[in-house]
């Protein structure tokens, strides 16, 4: 039922207009100082994991053929964190998980946009930075920070459509990373490196997340926001930069394939120990 061109458009509609109606609904009930503190906590949670994600790239793939290993650097630094983490987020968490979720996805978003996407293309910075700064989803977090300071309210007919549209990131991503899945082979995806790449993005990185926040004394809702967004399957964005750019595409969707339909069982299993050993 559903074409690659009418995916197309529809992943042109969740990017521009659904998940920034999402993520600014979340800035419409307004933040406490106990939030915005947490909230400064949680941006330092994601830049210790994008240092981590530096670090770990390092040496990870240095066994691994060059075209394959690239691809794994960016599936590294760039999950899907924004595409299946927020409705993730937001299904366990509501809205205050979506706020945290979108600041948390601000240095994944510098990083993709720039270093990730220098695996890729010699981009000049002005370029990248354009990129980034007129993203729609940095541009929904921007105006959320400044409607929560502004000295007025949108008009009720208004803020219930943005919230409304937004409703739809919890069902609308599935159904598009769903229509990808189907079209690819089962017996073309048995490629080790794409299960390997998975037990790094989907257990070890956020084990380690975990832990480190868990002996900070961390607040429960930000551990568990933070080790859920780090614990995505690889970006669906690796395997379009991939034929965009005359990398190995097809690898890449290879490993955005396996790392997803394993998330299917590493998520419920992270967000039972996640409940057992930080509950909210």
């Amino acid at each position: 039922m559903i074409s690659g061109k009418t995916r197309t458009d529809l992943t042109n509609l969740i990017i521009y207009v659904i998940l920034p109606c999402n993520i600014f609904n979340a800035f419409q009930g307004g933040i406490t100082p106990s939030m915005l503190r947490q909230s400064v906590i949680i941006l330092l949670c994601a830049f210790g994991l994008q240092l981590l994600v530096f670090i770990l790239n390092k040496f990870l793939y240095i066994r691994i053929p060059k075209a394959k290993g690239l691809v794994l650097k960016y599936a590294t630094i760039s999950n899907n964190a924004a595409f299946m983490g927020l409705p993730v987020i937001g299904a366990v968490f509501g809205d205050i998980g979506i706020l945290y979720g979108s600041i948390f996805l601000i240095p994944m978003r510098i990083l993709m946009w720039t270093s990730g996407l220098s695996l890729f293309t010699s981009l000049e910075n002005s370029k990248k930075f354009k990129s980034l700064a007129t993203h729609p989803c940095m541009l929904a977090v921007f105006l959320g920070f400044g409607y929560v300071f502004a000295p007025f309210s949108l008009p009720t007919f208004l803020s219930d459509a943005i919230r409304w549209i937004g409703e739809v990131t919890r069902v609308m991503p599935m159904i598009v990373v769903g229509s990808i899945l189907s079209e690819v082979k089962l017996r073309e995806v048995l490629d080790k490196h794409c299960f390997y790449y998975s037990f790094i993005r989907l257990l070890a990185i956020p084990t380690v997340m975990f832990v480190v926040l868990h002996f900070l004394r961390i607040d429960p809702v930000v551990i568990g926001v933070s080790v859920l967004m780090a614990a995505m399957p690889a970006a669906i964005v690796t395997a379009m930069l991939s034929e965009k750019y005359g990398q190995d595409s097809l690898f890449a969707s290879k490993t955005v394939f396996v790392s997803t339909i394993l998330s299917i069982l590493t998520l419920p299993l992270i967000a039972i120990v996640l409940e057992r050993l930080a509950p909210v």
